[in-house]
């Protein structure tokens, strides 16, 4: 089986390194080619310096990528998978993008017999290093079938939703839930804080409680330490929300807290925190009371 990776990011970089550790013929393409270059080197695998060449022989093709322009570009674009992929492949996406770019692309796909999966995943950047990940797969049910033991290379989790589309809408699920927990986890360690009582005694009692959920586990200690620069970064956040927000108002529904909480990201990426990781909100309520 050969197998196409595009998109090197924090998150592409070790789910290719994946496959590759289980002996699959991987060859990559990432748009700056050095990055693509250094994988192959570390994994001992090829790369290509153009999607053509990448994903012209795969029986399977990877991606992880930005946003909804960026798998557009990589998918429908003169040089993309659709115009160079063989008939009866497989494309996965990663991407975190809206369903109905999803559809779209596969209903573009299905012209020239190549398969389409949508199949964002939680887990971050950590989850991606120690192949842990929680993927959620939109397909029909013997494309899943196909595909879910090579996704066992780095999925922890992997569930088939439905049909094309319902991955990405179970990420939109998971990024209300997540925005809301770390609103929630900020204020409440900021309350601890105001209130003079030992933060880390507090935080460690109730992490083993009913509060408890990963971002408390994950993020209290660096939230308290005022460590930032790593993890999923606000600007993605705000990104994946306006996704939410935009679908959400498509059913005529009201999302108060997502909507409130993608209001305070965008304040931080205001204040230049764009690249932060998304449990700064933190940051932002302590710069608020600095302020007064």
């Amino acid at each position: 089986m050969k197998l196409a990776f595009i998109g090197l990011g924090n998150m592409g970089y070790p789910m290719a390194g994946h496959l590759a550790h289980q002996g699959y013929d991987v060859t990559v393409f990432n748009r700056t080619t050095h990055k693509a270059i250094k994988w192959a080197a570390e994994y001992g695998q090829g790369y290509a310096a153009t999607i053509q060449r990448a994903v012209h022989k795969a029986d399977i093709i990877f991606s992880c990528v930005g946003n909804d322009d960026d798998l557009r570009a990589v998918t429908l674009g003169t040089e993309g998978v659709l115009h160079h992929a063989k008939s009866g492949a497989i494309m996965v996406d990663h991407s975190t993008v809206s369903a109905e770019c999803s559809k779209q692309i596969a209903q573009l796909f299905a012209q020239k017999h190549i398969h389409f999966v949508d199949a964002p995943v939680s887990g971050g950047q950590l989850g991606a290093q120690k192949g842990q990940l929680s993927i959620m797969c939109g397909a029909e049910t013997h494309i899943f079938n196909a595909i879910e033991p090579v996704l066992k290379s780095y999925g922890k989790t992997i569930v088939h939703m439905g049909e094309v589309g319902s991955g990405q809408l179970t990420k939109m699920v998971n990024q209300i839930c997540v925005a809301g927990l770390l609103q929630g986890l900020a204020e409440g360690i900021y309350f601890a804080q105001q209130a003079g009582i030992d933060v880390h005694k507090a935080m460690s009692v109730i992490s083993q409680g009913a509060a408890s959920s990963w971002q408390m586990v994950n993020r209290y200690p660096t939230m308290l330490n005022g460590e930032y620069h790593f993890g999923f970064a606000v600007d993605w956040m705000r990104k994946d929300l306006d996704i939410c927000l935009a679908e959400a108002a498509k059913n005529g529904l009201k999302l108060p807290v997502t909507q409130t909480v993608n209001g305070f990201y965008q304040e931080l990426q205001q204040l230049g925190n764009g690249r932060l990781d998304t449990s700064s909100l933190l940051l932002r309520l302590q710069q608020i009371s600095s302020a007064d």
